[in-house]
Order: C-alpha cells, then structure tokens, then sequence
C-alpha cells in the first residue's frame, strides 16, 4: 500500500521556505524534496497558495515564498488546506452492505476510526509552524555535523 505522504512534503516545503531570505524556485523546493519534481511541488503549493499560506512570483528572481505567520498556521490548518486526506487506509468493504455480520462490522470501523480520525485533527490543531521551526532549530543546534552538511541555518519561531 502507498502511502500519502502529501502533509508531511508540504509541512518540508513550508520550513524550507520559511527558512529562505529569497523566494524559492519550483525546482531548488522539488530538490528539498529528493525525487520529487517542479511541476508536483507546482501542483502541491497550488492549493496552499488558494489558502493564503504561500504566494508565488513569475520571472527573474521570483518563486515561491510564505504569505502567512508561523506562529498562527497549524498543523490542522495545512491538513484541511490540502483537502483533509483520509488518514487510514482501513475501510469497509461495501458501504451500504446486505449482511448483517458486514453491518455489524462497519459499525465497529466505523466508530474506532472516526475517533481515532477526531484525535489526530485535534493533535495537529495544536503544533503551529513556529513549534516545527523552533523544534528544527533545536535538532540543527544539538547535530554535531549541521553547519558543515547541511545548507540550512535558524529558522524563524
């Protein structure tokens, strides 16, 4: 099974931008994201930017950059900004079944994964961009090797 790992690449491509003093291409956020390509990241930040999250500059030193405070943007926010993806791929196996083990079944998934589903939204309601900022920093700070392997540098909390 693939998982969908859309969240978790957009929240990377949000820190990154977060951490750039210049708008960002489509090409140096899809080389952030090893083996994606510019024209997904594109498609990615298109919905974000609908939102307000980021904006996006054609030409000659334009790019994509944050349009939006880190310290106000939650996790929850950016979920339901790239359309709230269902977060398990558990289901039932016809929706509206005949058998009545089936119903009973759908009725005990049903429940279990929508709490379960309820918690997860809540969690992430609570982790705004400036907690992955601040928790960034702290990982690059405690990283023996950061200043001399990786191109990146505080970002802002």
């Amino acid at each position: 099974m693939k998982i969908d790992s859309k969240l978790s690449s957009i929240l990377h491509l949000l820190l990154h931008m977060a951490q750039s003093e210049r708008p960002m291409t489509s090409e140096a956020l899809a080389a952030c994201l090893q083996g994606s390509s510019p024209v997904v990241v594109r498609r990615t930040l298109a919905g974000l930017r609908e939102a307000g999250f980021v904006s996006s500059e054609r030409g000659h030193g334009g790019g994509w950059v944050l349009a939006c405070n880190l310290k106000t943007v939650t996790l929850r926010d950016v979920y339901d900004a790239v359309g709230a993806p269902t977060v398990f791929a558990i289901g039932h196996r016809s929706d509206n079944p005949e058998c009545l083990v089936e119903q009973a079944v759908n009725e005990a998934l049903s429940g279990a994964l929508q709490e379960a589903q309820a918690l997860l939204v809540q969690r992430l309601g609570r982790v705004t961009l400036a907690d992955l900022a601040a928790d960034f920093n702290r990982r690059f700070d405690a990283h023996p090797h950061a200043r001399s392997h990786h191109a990146h540098h505080h970002l802002p909390e």
